[in-house]
């Protein structure tokens, strides 16, 4: 009997009260219906993140197999990262060999080409060239690049040789030698001279009897 009184006075303050206490709960509803409008409308983000992972970014890992063969100082089966060039490869293998045809690699060879997983390379020796030639001419031993063969055995491979060797070039003393042998590999001569193991003057001098392959 002691609750009639408090239910009289909740019942009655329920009656006086209803259309403020509706007002209050539609404002509620409207401000939550609100917010959730201006977030989908202006996009504020979720607090759930998916993160993909694009398909260029699954192709540029990994490693790729390529085989250089011919005449290179070492021939065989390497792996390099995807998306290396020929001139990788070169590099990788030691560069051409003494024997080597320069002027065919030149321009035959695009050594800024991509390499492909499994892809082979070839590089030709000057008397590969000269049988050739001399298969299809039918006699004579005299071809292009035979014409050159005496200036490509100038050429000294700053990627693979020896102290003694680099000594031998103009100007290139046992300091130098030492330098250039502790600064590779090189993919280009120039790298000489923007590595700083050599001055422009000096190189001046050397570049027509140096190679990095």
């Amino acid at each position: 009997m002691e609750d009639l009184p408090q239910k009289f006075y909740f019942d009655e303050f329920l009656q006086k009260y209803r259309y403020h206490i509706l007002l209050i709960l539609l404002g509620l509803v409207l401000i939550g219906g609100g917010f959730i409008f201006l977030k989908k409308s202006f996009g504020v983000p979720s607090t759930k993140v998916e993160i993909l992972q694009s398909a260029q970014s699954i192709e540029g890992d990994g490693e790729i197999t390529a085989e250089i063969s011919g005449a290179v100082i070492n021939p065989g089966v390497y792996k390099l990262k995807n998306g290396s060039r020929i001139d990788d490869l070169l590099i990788t293998a030691g560069g051409f060999s003494e024997d080597a045809d320069r002027v065919w690699a030149e321009k035959y060879l695009n050594r800024a080409a991509k390499l492909t997983d499994g892809q082979k390379v070839y590089a030709i020796s000057l008397s590969e060239q000269s049988e050739s030639s001399s298969a299809k001419s039918g006699g004579g031993y005299q071809t292009i690049s035979s014409n050159f063969s005496s200036d490509s055995n100038k050429f000294i491979n700053i990627n693979s040789a020896s102290v003694s060797e680099l000594d031998s070039l103009s100007g290139i003393g046992p300091v130098y030698a030492q330098k250039i042998v502790e600064h590779r590999p090189y993919s280009k001569t120039e790298d000489l001279v923007t590595s700083g193991v050599i001055t422009q003057t000096l190189y001046e001098k050397i570049k027509n009897s140096i190679t990095t392959y």
